[in-house]
């Protein structure tokens, strides 16, 4: 193989490793490594609609959920923030917190995403309440719920 050749060859697989870096892995595009929000329908265990919310995974691995139900009229909670990861088969994991008004409580919801065709996904949502003074993070809790939803991403 001459010299000029081997430059080239070595050129090019350099060429392909920056950008491979630059552009994410092809899993975490498709895992919201860009910002993406989806618009959630979520349901009880029972089928019934409990909510509409908007989950955003964002570029840097942190989450953000917001809920039609947070200002009541059953319940009043913060927004939730957290942080998300990939994992096998392009199913992504997730965790927030968000604060329970007035009883001054914390929960944690963990999530599992599933993402389909044309930028829709599916999921499950476990919702652990904690007294304010616990620690979320770990275990304990009371779970008092177990939530699906079917999302689609928001294109501007």
């Amino acid at each position: 193989m001459n010299l000029r050749l081997t430059i080239s060859c070595m050129a090019l697989i350099a060429a392909g490793f920056v950008q491979a870096a630059l552009a994410g892995d092809d899993n975490d595009q498709r895992q919201g490594a860009n910002g993406t929000s989806y618009i959630a329908t979520i349901t009880d265990s029972n089928g019934n609609f409990a909510s509409r919310g908007v989950i955003t995974l964002h570029s840097d691995h942190t989450m953000s959920v917001i809920d039609s139900g947070q200002g009541g009229p059953q319940f009043f909670f913060s927004s939730q923030l957290g942080a998300w990861r990939g994992g096998r088969n392009g199913v992504v994991t997730g965790r927030t917190i968000d604060f329970d008004f007035p009883n001054a409580g914390i929960a944690r919801l963990d999530y599992t995403i599933h993402f389909g065709a044309n930028g829709s996904a599916t999921g499950t949502i476990t919702l652990t309440d904690f007294p304010l003074h616990a620690n979320p993070l770990g275990g304990g809790g009371t779970v008092v719920g177990t939530f699906t939803f079917t999302a689609y991403s928001i294109a501007p």
